[in-house]
């Protein structure tokens, strides 16, 4: 069946076995699967229809032991109607007073995971789909695009129609439109690219779904030379948790990637919770997850996988009393390694404390300076709020970047060229088209050689950030 999370409110598929008066649950059929968890039936137990998210069959158990009411549903209805009055006999028989038999099983024992919902497996896997064979920035999702695509309006996910078409359900994921459609690389035919990005676009909550006074914020950011774009949006919990999960199952992310989402989600508990994609020209395509609040960095850290970056870059931070970060978050790529983005506003009063500061963590992670022509560009812009952007995976650090705040026409015109663009117009037809007068942030970054899997710019690069705007349902 489908079960919905504790802490998380997300919904996975489960194998469940009925055996006396406990209801377990585990990951997989495999009898070495570790259970994940057990229901304990009372005489004060209950089960009853319980509609949620638009599945009819799904229902409540209620356990008076665990204080919590468990939700759950099988493919079909009539399964449903099954495990419920498998569940009800065995409460009747503790109502009774009768001594259920350990060794009997009230229902058929292991139920498969295949079929409907939001289930593994339920989007194909296409080496066509990515370029980059290995893991992390490069990966990609492991996605057949036209199948993932189908999967995903299946499963209930899609709020707007195919790539290429349809009105989308607000201005600003008008904007979006209009801004994706001023990406050279995504107006070429058969384009799956396009479909991955159309995938993410219909995982976004539809505007009605939005509690009044809850927002949906909305960034794009992308390299001066317009090669490589990241897209991210972020909202309440409550209303993004299964959309995310339901995106990431389609795309092929592994399981494993699911939990650790679960597991850091329930150790930060945050009310705003997002997803990301990136994509390249040359068919980089990848995605994942990210919290963007105000967290304690020991907390954020725990995203991280263990290693000897991740231990450099907390003693770099307790060093220099960074101890918050607002925001934290992780690829769900197809194959390790998986790489994990912190980003912490610099600690110093002036714009020269925070730069020193920015250009220390470039030397003590091990990567080259910036070059000189782009930091006096920087020096003749002083303005601080400086920001910086770590990535980390288990096989080293992964990419470094400074954010400041603000560039004016002066610097876009003079940064450009330092990435490859011949100009900065198509820049400025990119903001147009996003309506917006520039971008908020202008980040200098480098990509470790090695982590670009031939299918992103590795080295130094100009990347120009964008916040699109929030979306609210009045």
């Amino acid at each position: 069946m489908t079960k919905q999370g504790g802490s998380v409110k997300s919904w996975k598929r489960r194998w469940f076995i009925l055996k006396g008066n406990t209801l377990y649950y585990f990951k997989a059929s495999r009898p070495e699967t570790e259970m994940q968890g057990s229901i304990e039936l009372t005489p004060t137990s209950f089960v009853k229809p319980q509609p949620k998210h638009g599945k009819q069959q799904a229902f409540a158990v209620g356990s008076q032991n665990q204080k919590r009411i468990f939700f759950m549903y099988a493919d079909q209805d009539s399964e449903s109607v099954s495990w419920m009055k498998s569940i009800n006999a065995a409460i009747d028989r503790l109502k009774g007073g009768g001594s259920p038999s350990s060794g009997s099983s009230s229902s058929s024992g292991m139920v498969s995971s295949s079929g409907g919902g939001s289930g593994m497996g339920s989007a194909s896997s296409s080496g066509d789909a990515a370029s980059g064979a290995g893991g992390g920035v490069g990966a990609g999702m492991g996605i057949s695009a036209n199948s993932a695509y189908q999967s995903s309006v299946g499963a209930g996910v899609g709020s707007s129609s195919a790539a290429g078409g349809g009105a989308a359900s607000s201005s600003i994921r008008a904007q979006l439109m209009a801004g994706r459609n001023e990406v050279y690389f995504l107006k070429e035919d058969d384009n799956k690219v396009l479909e991955f990005w159309q995938i993410w676009f219909d995982s976004i909550p539809p505007k009605e779904e939005i509690a009044p006074g809850c927002v949906v914020e909305y960034e794009v950011a992308t390299s001066a030379d317009m090669q490589k774009l990241t897209w991210r949006t972020a909202g309440p919990q409550n209303i993004f948790i299964q959309r995310m999960v339901d995106f990431f199952w389609n795309v092929g992310a592994p399981e494993s990637e699911i939990d650790r989402l679960n597991d850091v989600g329930a150790a930060i508990n945050p009310q705003i919770i997002g997803s990301w994609i990136d994509m390249s020209s040359k068919r980089g395509m990848d995605g994942g997850w990210y919290f963007p609040s105000e967290i304690p960095l020991k907390f954020a850290l725990e995203a991280t996988d263990p290693g000897e970056p991740s231990a450099k870059f907390a003693a770099w931070a307790e060093r220099n009393k960074v101890v918050q970060c607002y925001s934290v978050g992780r690829d769900m790529g197809a194959a390790p390694p998986r790489q994990t983005e912190i980003r912490a506003k610099l600690p110093g009063e002036s714009f020269d404390a925070q730069l020193t500061l920015a250009l220390d963590a470039f030397q003590e992670f091990g990567f080259p300076a910036l070059p000189e022509e782009a930091l006096s560009i920087v020096r003749q812009h002083p303005k601080p709020g400086l920001r910086i952007s770590v990535v980390t995976s288990s096989e080293g650090f992964v990419r470094l970047g400074v954010l400041l705040p603000d560039p004016d026409r002066t610097a876009l015109d003079r940064l450009s060229p330092l990435s490859g663009a011949s100009s900065s117009d198509p820049l400025i037809r990119f903001s147009n088209s996003l309506g917006l007068a520039g971008p908020h942030f202008v980040e200098f970054q480098f990509l470790m050689k090695g982590f670009g899997y031939g299918v992103y710019k590795e080295g130094f690069d100009v990347i120009f950030h964008y916040n699109v705007g929030r979306e609210e349902n009045r």
